[in-house]
Formats: C-alpha cells, structure tokens, sequence
C-alpha cells in the first residue's frame, strides 16, 4: 500500500511532510548487498524493516544516479538512470515498492547546479565549439588578462582552488573557462538557458512517474549567478556552502550575499517545479539545501507556491546552549510559520561532523571542514554522545519535521583517524590535505558487532575503513538494550507519533535556571540542561530521558520528557 493512502477507500493522509521524520541514506555507505565494499540499491532493501522498526516516515537518498563518482555521486553523468554500482533501474523500483509496502515515502536527491564533465551535455558542447547553443548551456565566459590567461573573475571553488577551469579548443588553441562552484569535474549550468530548464522538468517528470515521493535540492540556492560575476571575496567565518553565522537580530538586507548564492532567480525556477508537482497525486514535495543567512531569507524558498520544506541549517549550527537554542528555536518557527511552512530540524547530515563530535569540540569547525588527528579541540567521545542525545531529544520534541542522518541513531562519533590514502573527498586534494573533508561521517555503518565490516558487506570490503571499536555501535548490539543511544531513538519517535508532536505547538517553561531549557507541548514538559551541572527535576512521570537521572535531579547534558 502506498504511504499516501491511509485505509482500503484510499483516503489522502494530510500534509505527510509537515510533521514527518525523514531518514538519510548515503547509499554507498548504508548497506552493501554486493560484496564490493560500495552500500547498493539491494542492500537498502533489505534493511528497510530496520527503519520500519525505528520508526521514521520517509527516506531521503543520496544521488544514486550514473557518475564517475569524483564526488560521491554528486557529479551525475545520467539523471534518469541508476549508477551501476547501485544497481538498476529495477532495482530501485523494487526498492520503491519494498519502502511503500512499509508505509514508508522516498525522497531522490536532485543536483541542479552543475553536472559532472563526463555527461553527453557537456561533451557536447566541449565539440560544438565557441558560440554554440550547446556552449550556453554551461557557464563558459573569456579570460581576463591579454590573452585571456586569467580566469573570469576571483571566485574559488567550495572545495578550494579557482572555481575556474580553462578548456583547450578541438584545433590545440586555449579556449574560454567554465565556471564550477565545486569541483573542475562539476561544470555549473546556464539556468538563463531555456533548455536546461527544459531538460530538468524532463528529469523531475521521469522519477515522478516511477513513483517516487519527492526530491530534496542539492544546492538550492545555487544555479543562479549574479548578473556580470562580479569579483567576490567571502567574509572569513563563512562556511564553505556560504552559511554565515549571525548575531541576534540581523536584518536580512544587511547580510550580504556573494554572487553565486541565493540570487532571486532561483525562485522563478522553484515555482516552476511546483507546478509540475502538484499536478500529482501523493503529496510530493521539494526540499530544499539553501546554506543562506537568516532564516527570514531562507524561508522565501518555502513560500506556499515554492519548495514543501528547507533544511534549517542555522539550528544545525546553533551550540549546545539554552539561551542559543530557544532564540533559534522562536526564530525558526516565526520565520518558517510567516510563510505557512513547517519548521525543519537536523542536527548531522553528508557534509558536516556528526553532532556526537561536533557538539563537543572546543574549537572552530567550518561547515565543510571536516575533522582529523591534527584537528584542535578534539571532542571527548563520552561528553560528546552525552549532548548528542540530549540534543536529539530535544530536537524530537519540537513541532515541524526532523531529519535524522544515517548512524545518528546510533551514536556514531564522527570517523577521525581515516588513513591517509584512505580519503576521497575532493576537499581533501584541492586544499593539499589543509581541510579533512566530509569523509569522517561517510563511513559506512556497523550493523552485526562479530561479522566481516560490522556486517556491512558479507566480504569484510568497506570504500571507506569503519574504525576498529565500531562493534560496540553495530545495531545487533544496541538493538533491546534500553540504555543505548538506537532504544532512545525508537521510544523518541513512538512517543512523537502517538503524542502527534510534530503537529503540536509549543509554549515555554520559564523560571528554569541558567542554562536550562524547557517548553510545554501536548501534555509534556521537555526539559534540557545543557550545563555540566545537575538541576532540580521538574515534577512529571518520566516518560523518556537521555541519559541516567539523579535523585529528583536532571544531570548535566541531559533532556528529560514528562508527563504533565
């Protein structure tokens, strides 16, 4: 039965994703059914009772489609076919049925920003030579400099290095530069041209009419680049994605956006699709990954004839402190409730530290850094899974939908001792190994603590080394112990769906000490200390709690839900 049809007579559920729990796969690192050390389409398979089990909604996918893989699947040679890596076409649709059957909707991850440089689009316009309508298809400008020696403008690349690659014409002579706001391997789209945008409602069209329930947008706020490229020279606490971190009560006119991100063309695109989406049945939605500052800006991308949702990446970067998580909190849902759309919220995802490392690093970590065995301010693993799941049963309780990354729900730590000539992340060459990367939350997971990779692969193959006391988080070990971090998760998401918190609102607790946070919502009391002291518990039958409670005492990095 599809998850979009509630008894025999088909009746539509109501509105699905504004309260719903979405899971993300990283496919090659979720389950190998193989044996060749790369997660597949099979082996998600045969896992979703798992997450049946932990109770999620939806699963969100990482690209799975045909790529060099030069960047994990996010530089896609074909849209509309399945990486042989992965597996088939039929393969997915097996996977599709199997999710449907579960009650379970799944989201594809879109990439319209750029391509990879082995798709026929772009070989294509490689031959068709200067002023062709194949050319405009890619962001191709001349050179600066006499002879045109010097890229278009001083814009660099989100993995490091010039965002500019100069291509050599078919007769030996230096051609034009093409702009690729990641890697040389990811030429961006012209989305001023109409074929493009042609060419990806075709895309949106094939995956819809195969079923699938939605897409999420990688890069969101890209595609778009400001009229003339004009030099840009990002402020020394962005984040890669662009991302700046904002104190209280700045304007959004008074934060500059560089010219690559964020533009207002991007939304005529996004409407466009909605468009296409609402002519189907089933509730199918768009998310969006726009990395933009503040949330009174990103939620012009889920006005009510744009994108379903946005990642809240602002709550994603906010510390483990009381009074930043109730102002993020009221901003979040003022600023998504303006435009009528759900709030979001995540806590780990592909691109940064596992929230079980980062919420305990004492120092500071770029969105799209990564961490290693120089890095400073290395998290203590025990304070880190401590706040890692007081965090999250925070985050469970709020109303809107909540993202959970693959792992999370077992308390993976983020992977830092990966070797060396182990790593593949591009930002890991174009920086010559200065940023780590995202490689240390890829690694594939341990499902069975005594089996070859943790029971990853049958083989013991693994693309990426699983560390060697992973054991201890592999799901058959945790899976009906009530003290580890996978029961957390499945009683959090239980009580949310029975309890109908994600439709809830909230209302604050105040009179709480310092460093204390707490809110009332549908008949329970959320309360979480995010100091290293133990308060006074508040009274209530415990209905879940992060970590061991005190005498009539909530210990520090810890969050308690109550029965009022």
């Amino acid at each position: 039965m599809r998850p979009d049809t509630a008894d025999d007579n088909r009746t539509p559920a109501p509105e699905w994703w504004r309260s719903a729990v979405i899971y993300q796969i990283y496919p090659r690192s979720f389950a190998d059914a193989s044996g060749d050390g790369i997660g597949d389409l099979p082996g998600i398979t045969e896992r979703l009772d798992s997450l049946a089990e932990l109770g999620v909604d939806a699963i969100w996918l990482s690209p799975f489609y045909t790529s060099p893989q030069k960047d994990a699947g996010y530089d896609v040679s074909d849209y509309c076919d399945v990486d042989p890596l992965f597996g088939t076409l039929a393969d997915f649709d097996r996977m599709l049925a199997k999710a449907h059957e579960l009650g379970i909707r799944v989201i594809g991850d879109l990439v319209p920003n750029h391509s990879s440089d082995q798709h026929p689009w772009f070989q294509q316009a490689l031959a068709a030579g200067p002023g062709s309508e194949e050319r405009d298809h890619y962001m191709f400008r001349e050179g600066r400099g006499e002879n045109g020696e010097l890229p278009p403008n001083n814009w660099q690349s989100v993995f490091g290095g010039p965002a500019w690659t100069r291509i050599t014409e078919a007769d030996g002579t230096p051609g034009p530069w093409y702009l690729h706001i990641f890697d040389s391997s990811q030429p961006d789209f012209n989305w001023s041209s109409t074929w493009v945008r042609e060419q990806f409602l075709d895309v949106l069209r094939f995956w819809l009419d195969r079923g699938i329930d939605g897409f999420r947008v990688d890069v969101a706020h890209g595609l778009v680049k400001a009229d003339g490229l004009p030099d840009w020279t990002p402020p020394a606490e962005a984040g890669s994605m662009g991302g700046v971190p904002l104190e209280p009560g700045v304007e959004p006119e008074l934060v500059e956006l560089a010219p690559y991100w964020g533009q207002e063309g991007v939304h005529e695109i996004y409407r466009e699709w909605r468009l296409l989406l609402d002519t189907y049945e089933g509730d199918r939605v768009l998310a969006a990954e726009a990395w933009v500052d503040p949330l009174s800006r990103i939620a012009h991308w889920v006005r009510p004839d744009e994108m379903h949702q946005a990642f809240n990446f602002a709550y994603l970067g906010t510390t483990w402190d009381a009074a930043a998580l109730r102002r993020v909190i009221d901003e979040s849902i003022t600023a998504f409730g303006a435009v009528g759309a759900p709030s979001t919220w995540v806590l780990s995802n592909h691109d940064v530290v596992r929230h079980a490392s980062r919420l305990a690093l004492t120092a500071e970590n770029l969105q799209g850094h990564g961490i290693g065995p120089l890095t400073e301010g290395l998290p203590d693993p025990v304070v880190g899974l401590r706040r890692a799941r007081a965090a999250t049963a925070l985050m469970l309780a709020l109303p809107g939908s909540a993202y959970i990354y693959q792992g999370e729900e077992l308390g993976l730590p983020e992977a830092v001792d990966l070797p060396d000539d182990a790593r593949q992340d591009p930002t890991w060459f174009r920086t010559n190994g200065e940023r780590y990367g995202r490689d240390g939350c890829r690694v594939p997971l341990p499902w069975t603590a005594d089996a070859p990779a943790f029971g990853f692969s049958t083989t013991g193959e693994s693309w990426l080394p699983q560390p060697a006391g992973w054991g201890a988080f592999a799901r058959d070990t945790e899976r009906g112990d009530p003290e580890s971090t996978l029961e957390l998760y499945r009683l959090a998401l239980r009580l949310r769906a029975e309890r109908g918190l994600g439709n809830s609102t909230l209302e604050w607790v105040d009179g709480l000490p310092e460093g204390v946070l707490g809110f009332a919502t549908d008949g329970i009391t959320v309360v979480a200390n995010t100091t290293g002291d133990a308060v006074v518990l508040p009274a209530g039958d415990v209905l879940l709690a992060s970590g061991p409670l005190g005498e009539n005492s909530l210990p520090g990095d810890t969050t308690v839900w109550l029965a009022r």
